[in-house]
């Protein structure tokens, strides 16, 4: 039995190659590649914020066995400011798990409220807006034509503290100069776009 141990021990079951994270509105977004599987019933997504106490924040189905590369990803909203840390517990069929490396995110509110020029600008017949907001806010976003208008709602309801990424398909509007106005709790900004067709 001993000899069998030391055999096996050596193979590596599920190989992965990267584990990496993003931040996008308000989600961490975590992906990572095999190179081979074996045996791969899935991956537990972990959770912790003190890097001690670590709660499952979801399960990722594994391909099994396959010499193929797979990609996998999982998002996970947060409510949190700060470092959270993550990593995955990869089981196999018979119960046996390994832990991947740790990653760090670190997750910090925008310090402003703050509306940015849309993008692409002039535009036709889509554009995006982007903003962030410090804190958690009754946010409006309304866009109006040049005689003041209302011509489109993009946002109207609370929002957590984040970074925010709305498009605006103007595909019924005629050309020509629109305004945009983000309004925030008492902060309120406008900037202009323009629409050629």
């Amino acid at each position: 039995d001993n000899v069998k141990v030391s055999v096996y021990s050596g193979i590596i079951p599920v190989e992965l190659v990267s584990f990496s994270s993003s931040i996008i509105n308000n989600s961490v977004n975590l992906n990572w590649i095999t190179a081979t599987e074996l045996n791969n019933s899935g991956f537990e997504v972990q959770k912790s914020l003190d890097n001690s106490n670590w709660n499952k924040v979801g399960f990722v189905e594994g391909a099994g066995t396959t010499t193929e590369s797979r990609s996998y990803s999982f998002s996970d909203a947060y409510s949190v400011q700060g470092t959270v840390s993550y990593r995955l517990k990869q089981i196999d069929y018979d119960g046996t798990s390994t832990y991947s490396k740790v990653i760090n995110v670190d997750i910090n509110a925008p310090a402003e409220f703050k509306l940015n020029q849309n993008y692409p600008n002039p535009f036709n017949p889509s554009t995006t807006v982007s903003f962030t907001i410090p804190k958690a806010s009754n946010v409006k976003l309304i866009i109006y034509n040049q005689i003041g208008q209302q011509v489109g709602e993009l946002v109207n309801r609370n929002l957590e503290a984040g970074s925010y990424n709305y498009t605006w398909n103007a595909a019924n509007q005629s050309s020509g100069i629109y305004f945009y106005e983000l309004q925030a709790n008492e902060f309120k900004s406008v900037r202009k776009m323009t629409l050629i067709k």
